[in-house]
């Protein structure tokens, strides 16, 4: 559906400030990083405590960008484009997302509860899809922003729409019911997530039970707390384990690796098995089998399809692949909305100029081939992608509208001809349906480590940035420490995320990791905070910016600057107040001063210092002496060389306990991972980095024997033992074995027995249902790093960055 600016206006109740109210609106955007921004783009400029989309503006004009919803026009751009004055851009976006969805009519199916809405709405999908155009939910899009933005994406062969709606709080629901306007209803379940949001699980109840208020029919487990909410005019389709009144009764057993279900519907009773064990998947299924019952499916179907049910994948993950190149594994879906999607993510994660996509047949897209895939041409095109690798029957035929494009009919065809492809130096999105079974592509070009992965969840590290941007006055800037390769977390791939949210600085402890970045594409000025004498043509050569911390140095700067005819070059001034490791003391403040005034070789950007008790309030006195004393010192700078700079010696406990001294500008580091000395702002903190592996073998000893070097551990009964293969070399301290520490296997926790190996570590799983090639968890949620650190006396710092760089980092987005 194509609109007009003029339509538009009228809708969300905008003031109109521009000329031609008749121009195209073909698509709608609120992320200015998208190259799928063109001159028929609406863009809404959301904003928020800490973030602000009117900043991007001046951007994407420069791209071609010329309509904009805003609260306001930014100054000196009045001219320059066509705005549409709101009090809300969320709100107009909103109601501009419900005019939409109310110009069509076919069922839509609305999925809200604690857990499983993705995997039902997935599930959903592949079970119906072989009889609807269907439109969904992209991934996990199911906030305030994502619902919108999903209903957008139906067009006029849409026949079935399945959405997600996901809430935190009170009064979000309404808003939500009146986008999706959803005819039937899906309650997954109800439980702890988001519990900090509603006095109560009776509101969060009632609350997500507001998407339902005018569907044709409820599909939900037979429970009588929620039942008691549900208005009783809603017709109600049950099913229940335990109570036979529901409309749907049902039994279970475990039979191998499968799940059999016994479903008694109208006097009927049949049997469907689905290839899963774990309660909360046969919840879903069960859900997703309700649906099929109401729509008339017969036995057969519902049998084969559910047999054919498979773990889904939300998550979009970067990793290494061979011959240095980066890979975006999405190689479980390919539809149209998604594609945009994870286009969108391989612009913002690309580590080479040169862009491969792999792509299977598209499916779900309620258009012709013709239309689709010259929709999907233009998306290619606009996306700069410079190689397209084609594998189907369907987008073979159609290959003429991409260029540089070889295609395949199916994996095996691609298989054969790999080595002649020529992969190196490059990043590949591959993008593929389930059928075509792209994890074997995956395979072929993913770089062979061994098991252990560190995943790092970027999701949550834009959360974390955000919860302290929070506390920041508006005008204080922001530097973000991404040394020591981002706490072991990564370097580029975070720093490319840091750039997209605009934070001020970059910090780095050497030269080598601020050229690694530049190199890389960085843009964001990179603060060297350790630099050597040896660097500063390396400094000076890549644009870094050096922390000058000694007259020593400061005058082998000058030197270099000098010769080199460099003008109010940036440098920044380490003012030693009671950490007593590097820095100006106040001794020689003056022959700083002395050095510097009249100079104009070299600029002081700012000025800091560093604090060392600002996590611990019982040294309180001390650290307020140190901002007294950054007062004065810098102060005297300022004032004898008549300059104003950046001031910052809080870091990112001191941000939390000194808002004070925030200054100009504050060093956020640890806190970005998830790490906080403060109980109870660690609530407030997701978790970033989770160390996986797997188990290599299992195998029971007798009461006895024992395991590991120098045999300290001895069983006291038949054990159980699971081999993983990760050890000291990776990163995890020898001292964390023993009966010391633990790891998670399904769910529960397995204690490390014995010594821990170079390579290897072994735990007791006497007491654990798991086999050989299922996931432990070394580090995550459970156990955490806080956790880890205490017991083995040590800091969050130590464990993070103890990871060895033979561990796969493997980046994902929700």
């Amino acid at each position: 559906m194509i609109l007009t600016i003029r339509n538009i206006v009228s809708i969300i109740k905008a003031q109109w400030v521009g000329q031609n109210e008749t121009a195209i609106v073909d698509s709608i955007s609120i992320d200015s990083r998208s190259l799928q921004n063109d001159e028929n783009t609406l863009f809404f400029a959301l904003y928020g405590p800490n973030h602000d989309g009117h900043l991007f503006i001046e951007e994407l004009i420069a791209k071609g960008v010329s309509h904009f919803v805003v609260r306001k026009i930014p100054e000196g751009l009045e001219l320059k484009a066509k705005f549409l004055i709101v009090e809300d851009t969320l709100d107009a976006l909103q109601k501009f997302a419900a005019y939409y969805r109310s110009q069509f009519d076919f069922p839509i199916i609305g999925i809200t509860g604690s857990n499983g809405k993705t995997i039902i709405k997935e599930w959903l999908n592949f079970l119906l899809s072989p009889d609807y155009n269907i439109i969904r939910s992209p991934k996990s899009y199911n906030s305030q922003v994502g619902v919108p933005l999903s209903i957008l994406g139906i067009n006029e062969k849409h026949n079935l729409g399945i959405f997600e709606a996901g809430i935190s709080q009170m009064h979000e629901m309404d808003k939500l019911q009146k986008i999706i306007q959803p005819t039937i209803g899906i309650l997954s379940n109800i439980g702890s997530a988001h519990d900090e949001g509603f006095s109560s699980v009776a509101e969060k109840i009632k609350e997500k039970l507001k998407l339902f208020t005018s569907v044709n029919v409820l599909i939900l487990n037979k429970n009588k707390t929620i039942c008691a909410f549900i208005n009783p005019k809603i017709k109600q389709f049950s099913w229940c384990s335990d109570d036979k009144s529901a409309d749907v009764f049902i039994t279970k057993k475990n039979i191998g690796e499968v799940t059999e279900l016994h479903v008694t519907y109208r006097e009927d009773t049949f049997p469907i098995t689905i290839p899963f064990q774990d309660q909360a998947s046969i919840e879903n299924a069960i859900h997703c089998m309700m649906v099929m019952l109401y729509f008339g499916y017969n036995h057969k179907v519902i049998q084969a399809r559910m047999a054919l049910l498979y773990p889904v994948e939300m998550r979009l993950k970067v990793k290494n692949g061979i011959y240095n190149c980066t890979l975006i594994d999405d190689s479980y879906s390919s539809d149209f909305q998604s594609l945009k999607i994870a286009l969108d993510f391989l612009e913002n994660q690309k580590q080479h100029k040169k862009k491969t996509l792999i792509l299977s047949d598209i499916f779900q897209s309620g258009l012709g081939n013709e239309e689709l895939y010259s929709l999907v041409s233009q998306l290619i095109i606009s996306n700069k992608i410079n190689r397209v690798i084609g594998i189907g029957e369907t987008i073979t035929q159609y290959k003429n509208k991409f260029i540089n494009c070889i295609t395949f009919k199916n994996v095996s065809d691609f298989t054969n001809a790999f080595e002649k492809l020529n992969f190196e130096n490059e990043t590949i999105l591959i993008k593929g349906a389930r059928n075509f079974h792209f994890e074997e592509i995956v395979s072929m070009l993913e770089e062979k480590t061994h098991e252990t992965v560190l995943e790092i969840n970027l999701n949550a590290i834009s959360h974390n940035l955000t919860f302290y941007k929070s506390k920041l006055d508006p005008k204080t800037k922001m530097m973000v420490m991404v040394k020591a390769f981002g706490y072991g977390n990564g370097g580029f791939e975070i720093a490319k995320l840091l750039e997209h949210h605009k934070v001020d600085y970059l910090g780095v402890a050497f030269a080598d990791e601020g050229i690694s970045l530049k190199n890389a594409g960085i843009r964001v000025p990179i603060m060297v905070l350790n630099p050597e004498t040896t660097s500063f043509t390396a400094i000076i050569q890549h644009h870094l910016e050096p922390e000058i911390y000694s007259v020593k140095g400061l005058k082998a700067f000058l030197k270099i600057a000098e010769q080199k005819k460099l003008k109010h070059f940036p440098i920044h001034i380490k003012i030693d107040t009671g950490m007593h490791r590097l820095g100006f003391e106040e001794d020689n403040l003056e022959d700083l001063i002395q050095i510097l005034k009249g100079n104009e070789t070299v600029q002081i950007k700012s000025i800091l210092s560093h604090m060392a008790t600002s996590d611990d309030l019982n040294h309180d006195a001390f650290s307020k002496s140190q901002i007294a004393l950054f007062e004065k010192l810098s102060t005297q700078i300022q004032t004898e060389l008549n300059i104003k700079p950046i001031r910052h010696i809080l870091n990112t406990s001191g941000i939390a306990n000194y808002p004070e001294a925030q200054y100009d500008m504050v060093r956020l580091g640890i806190g970005l991972y998830g790490i906080s000395n403060d109980e109870e702002e660690q609530k407030e903190l997701e978790n970033v980095g989770t160390l996986k592996s797997v188990i290599s073998q299992i195998r029971t000893i007798d009461k006895g024997e024992s395991v590991g070097y120098g045999r300290r551990f001895i069983a006291d009964r038949s054990t159980r033992v699971a081999t993983i293969p990760i050890g000291y070399a990776d990163g995890i301290r020898r001292s964390w074995g023993n009966g010391v520490g633990y790891v998670t296997i399904n769910g529960k926790q397995a204690k490390i027995i014995g010594s821990i190996c170079m390579d290897m570590l072994m735990v007791d799983v006497t007491d654990i249902d798991c086999k050989e090639g299922n996931t432990v968890i070394v580090f995550g949620e459970n156990p955490t790093v806080p956790f880890m650190a205490k017991q083995l006396n040590t800091i969050p710092y130590e464990i993070l960055t103890s990871i060895s760089q033979r561990v796969k980092r493997v980046f994902f987005r929700e």
